[in-house]
């Protein structure tokens, strides 16, 4: 392979999500001194010089690494999981490592009721705590009352909705949030955090349907700079497009790495559950599929094992 071909190799196994261990391997395996002070001297992104012309790794590039080369056993790791002990780690890391509040309203409104209790006993055995205590311990914005009770909830999970209180409910959201224009305080109002804490989720698919019926826009349009509410409604009424949403916004080039775990997190939790859906869902939105674009973006082993995991919708 010319050295400019190998330059581009190495730049890009290094580059993304994940790394290509099988390009690292066959190139730097059998590369020369001279050759890898080339690969240091050709890729800036990753390596600085200092004034006495020494090539040294960029620290930040370093910690991303570090990040990238442990992304495929992260995966495998949270794969062979139990669900319940998946779940109730998931929700200890978003907890105490952000807090990214999204990822307790994902694990708490894209479950099932009885998966959700076993999430909550696992997390019991696992940390001797209740996942409602750290949660109301550790978040201290208007958004507690409704996270607490969002992962303390059991909802009816039958086939009855009353469509003229789902209907009744739906004028009720309109009238609080034409009443909260400019006001952030919307979270506070107990009765919208009733509805959606404690209805059923086919009650408030066909509080959503009313909704529009009523105002002409969709329930989670109209909570728009409402986030914790939006993201709510979004996985109890419509996962998938919530998904392909998150999914997109964690594979843009140069994201956060807090962003970028969400790759691994809805494809390892949902590929049992509902990929067929979700990879529709993305091709519709998004005009390629997740498949394609996964291979655009990832690397290596861990690029294989994603695929592998999504193609088990087919």
């Amino acid at each position: 392979m010319a050295a400019s071909d190998e330059l581009g190799a190495l730049t890009k196994a290094f580059s993304g999500f994940g790394v290509d261990e099988k390009s690292l391997i066959s190139i730097l395996g059998k590369s020369h001194p001279e050759q890898r002070q080339t690969f240091r001297k050709g890729t800036r992104d990753f390596f600085i010089q200092d004034e006495r012309q020494f090539e040294r790794w960029d620290d930040r590039h370093v910690i991303q690494l570090q990040h990238e080369f442990l992304r495929f056993k992260h995966a495998i790791v949270l794969w062979t999981m139990h669900q319940w002990e998946r779940d109730a780690r998931l929700l200890k890391e978003a907890l105490y490592k952000g807090p990214t509040h999204n990822v307790l309203i994902e694990v708490a409104c894209t479950r099932s009721s009885e998966e959700l209790l076993g999430a909550r006993r696992a997390y019991h055995s696992l940390f001797d705590h209740s996942v409602e205590e750290d949660v109301a311990f550790g978040i201290h914005d208007p958004e507690r009352k409704l996270l607490v009770a969002l992962v303390s909830s059991y909802r009816y999970e039958g086939p009855k909705v009353n469509e003229e209180t789902a209907k009744s409910e739906a004028k009720f959201l309109s009238s609080a949030i034409k009443g909260a224009a400019g006001n952030k305080n919307l979270i506070e109002n107990e009765e919208v955090v009733r509805i959606l804490v404690t209805r059923s989720k086919l009650h408030l698919i066909s509080v959503y349907k009313h909704y529009k019926e009523i105002s002409g826009n969709y329930l989670d349009e109209d909570l728009d700079g409402h986030l914790y509410l939006q993201e709510t409604v979004q996985c109890l009424c419509k996962p998938q497009a919530y998904f392909s949403k998150v999914l997109d916004a964690s594979m843009i080039p140069n994201v956060d790495e807090i962003k970028k775990e969400a790759v691994t997190r809805i494809i390892v939790t949902r590929a049992d559950v509902d990929m067929k859906q979700i990879k529709e869902e993305y091709n519709h939105k998004y005009g390629v599929s997740l498949p394609n674009k996964i291979e655009d973006v990832a690397n290596g082993n861990y690029r294989d094992f994603l695929l592998t995991l999504v193609a088990r919708g087919d």
